[in-house]
């Protein structure tokens, strides 16, 4: 697939709009500072990590744009289902000192992200249909039949887990024990609280009129070496979300779901190039803004609460600055 030219290449994170969101997260005051794709992250020498959510949006393993709220959206989004699946699995939450913000314990990560599926899609080099349609039938030690089509539901909720990387990359239940990235009796225990936290999360969405079609869990070790859900959970950034009332009608329609997740950016992004070899074409920023509207939409729906706005990028980075102040005195004058 080739660029179609109805949008000129630029730097993501230097389009106007980005002017109204929070793209830097870094303060000097504060020591350990590393910066994800999305998170820009503090590793205090006490072991609590300072986890800042910014509006950097990724996919495809870059930085594709700057999407306004979104990292409200994805913090507070965690916040209630980590609150949600508490009795599930501990999680790795000290405390919320900011709306963007986690405080959180370190945790010894596992090299691996248990992707729990129930829908036959996705449109990544290591979703389940990509590979689907390229022709191999064995995905992740699970065997599908011919004649599948996207967006169907599959017949058993799966795991699907993937290396960490650069680049994930598949790998199956066998080889995770077998290389030694995870012991027998922790890859059993981590699949069975994954389904768990699937299961909680697929019966609340769906009493909010929603489907949760797919997700990402990251799991570690605390210092006593019990198994601890971190990162994010059920956001829309790790997870994909349907409207449940025109699913079925879509589907049959051969559409697209009406989805409240990044998926709506994927798939722009994959009619116009192939992202992972080609450049990805500015993206408009109404299509930002619509974005940045099923991301609120979706926390919305989830949690039955009203999304509070803030003003612009600089006045989030103000607030985040004073209430950091605030919660880590020792570290500002």
């Amino acid at each position: 697939m080739t660029n179609n030219g109805d949008s000129a290449l630029s730097d993501p994170l230097s389009d106007p709009l980005s002017d109204q969101c929070l793209t830097d997260a870094h303060f000097p005051e504060l020591p350990g500072f590393y910066r994800g794709k999305v998170r820009d992250t503090y590793h205090l020498p006490d072991g609590r990590q300072v986890m800042i959510a910014t509006d950097r949006q990724s996919a495809f393993d870059k930085v594709l744009a700057a999407v306004p709220h979104k990292g409200q959206v994805l913090n507070q989004t965690a916040k209630f289902w980590f609150e949600a699946t508490a009795d599930i699995c501990p999680n790795h939450v000290l405390s919320y000192p900011d709306p963007n913000v986690v405080i959180a314990k370190h945790l010894e990560m596992m090299p691996i992200e248990m992707i729990v599926r129930d829908y036959m899609t996705g449109s990544t080099e290591t979703s389940i249909w990509t590979m689907y349609q390229r022709g191999e039938r064995l995905l992740y030690g699970h065997q599908f039949a011919d004649g599948l089509v996207k967006n169907q539901k599959l017949p058993e909720t799966i795991l699907t887990p993937t290396t960490k990387g650069e680049r994930d990359a598949p790998i199956t239940a066998t080889e995770i024990v077998a290389e030694k990235l995870l012991t027998q009796e922790h890859w059993d225990a981590v699949a069975e609280i994954s389904f768990k936290l699937f299961a909680r999360g697929r019966e609340i969405a769906a009493k909010q009129g929603l489907i949760l079609v797919d997700t990402k869990y990251e799991f570690g070790f605390d210092p006593d070496g019990k198994i601890t859900v971190a990162d994010e959970l059920h956001t829309p950034d790790s997870s994909r979300f349907w409207k449940s009332e025109s699913y079925a009608e879509r589907i049959k329609a051969g559409q697209e779901p009406e989805g409240l997740d990044k998926e709506f950016l994927r798939l722009w992004v994959r009619e116009r190039c192939d992202p992972y070899n080609e450049p990805v074409p500015n993206i408009p920023d109404e299509t930002l803004r619509e974005f940045s509207s099923k991301y609120v939409a979706l926390y919305e729906a989830v949690t039955g609460q009203a999304f509070e706005y803030t003003a612009d990028g600089a006045s989030v980075r103000e607030r985040i600055r004073a209430n950091l102040a605030n919660a880590l005195p020792e570290y500002f004058d």
